[in-house]
């Protein structure tokens, strides 16, 4: 059987990257004989937005080096889509992905479903053209699209093309009850489903404090970590981003080295859904200030899933590393994990393996 998955590879940004990834290579897994491929599907102004972002210039926060580098990220993803993904020819409609023939689609995971998103929202990407009989929805988000608004007709009349449907956060899973009248399966983002490669990647000899997107985290926070961090000879980093008080430049990374930079951190402080949940696979002690609505509900369900608690940056938070490393208890944490992967996994083993009779 030929099955494709219809996604947001096309953006260079690693959740998006690694998501897709994962989720071809664990359907690979679960189903050897099958031809599985992404979806070369490219929202040209989605990509053309994502990608003209990188080159913007934050005067404040970048220095020219920084920002030298920067401005490689498109072209690094670029090859990585090229060398690491399964790729099938490239699609800008729903027309040239029916010409592929697939037996099944699978759509997700990301926030493929947010029809406000002006950027990224595609009405195919909730079936409407496809002529696959065998629509799969694996893990989509709808980002903070309200489930008590009502949706778009064509939102309504695709999620009912749908013949299995799952999803990975609240609103998601509020949206289609409402419209199917039936709940969702409750999955797992995709990127807990397989394990990764390791990248050769070293930055320090010393230990290091990670940050990724910790957006608008108030000055006299940030003052304070870096002044903890200078006083215990830690370095500090970022993880594909840029700021002139990080100990070296670490923003043109490959997925996989982006990986690597969770795997070895002393602690990570993030903003985003996949900072936390890389966080979490890396079994890493991390904190959150979330200020993006999509990604404060997206976040808070994840860390309620897992039981996680008091990972929110309150006013006046002080950084202290050796009072802080066994905030989480990972080994209460992993048969969480360890159950809702043994339902995500059977949900599409059951899911596709339907399509194929």
């Amino acid at each position: 059987m030929k099955i494709g998955i219809l996604t947001h590879q096309y953006i260079s940004n690693y959740g998006a990257f690694l998501q897709a990834w994962a989720l071809r290579q664990a359907i690979a897994e679960l189903f050897p004989e099958d031809d599985v491929q992404i979806i070369n599907y490219i929202n040209l102004k989605h990509f053309i937005i994502n990608a003209g972002g990188w080159f913007r210039f934050y005067r404040n926060k970048e220095t020219l080096k920084e920002w030298l580098q920067k401005i490689k990220l498109p072209r690094t993803f670029a090859k990585a889509r090229k060398r690491d993904m399964a790729l099938s020819s490239r699609c800008f409609n729903a027309r040239q992905i029916n010409a592929l023939g697939f037996d099944c689609i699978i759509v997700g995971s990301d926030e493929v479903w947010n029809y406000k998103d002006s950027k990224g929202n595609a009405e195919l990407k909730f079936g409407i053209g496809l002529t696959c009989r065998n629509l799969i929805a694996y893990a989509p988000s709808v980002g903070k699209a309200a489930s008590e608004e009502e949706p778009p007709q064509y939102v309504i009349d695709g999620i009912r093309k749908f013949k299995r449907i799952s999803a990975r956060d609240d609103l998601t899973e509020q949206l289609v009850e409402r419209v199917t009248g039936t709940a969702p399966a409750r999955v797992l983002d995709p990127t807990f489903l397989t394990q990764f490669p390791q990248a050769d990647l070293r930055v320090s000899e010393k230990p290091y404090i990670l940050f990724y997107y910790c957006e608008k985290l108030p000055e006299q926070i940030l003052n304070q970590i870096f002044s903890y961090a200078k006083a215990h000879d830690l370095a500090v980093y970022g993880a594909g981003e840029c700021d002139k008080r990080y100990s070296a430049i670490t923003v043109n990374l490959t997925p996989f080295e982006w990986i690597e930079m969770f795997r070895n951190a002393e602690f990570v402080f993030t903003g985003t859904f996949h900072g936390v949940v890389f966080s979490i696979l890396n079994q890493r002690q991390f904190k959150v200030y979330l200020t993006n609505e999509s990604r404060i509900k997206k976040v808070t369900a994840l860390l309620n899933e897992m039981g996680i608690d008091n990972r929110v940056i309150q006013p006046g938070f002080q950084f202290d590393l050796e009072s802080m490393k066994s905030e989480i208890d990972y080994s209460s944490v992993q048969p969480t994990i360890e159950q809702k992967l043994q339902k995500s996994r059977q949900y599409l083993k059951e899911a596709i393996g339907a399509a194929e009779e």
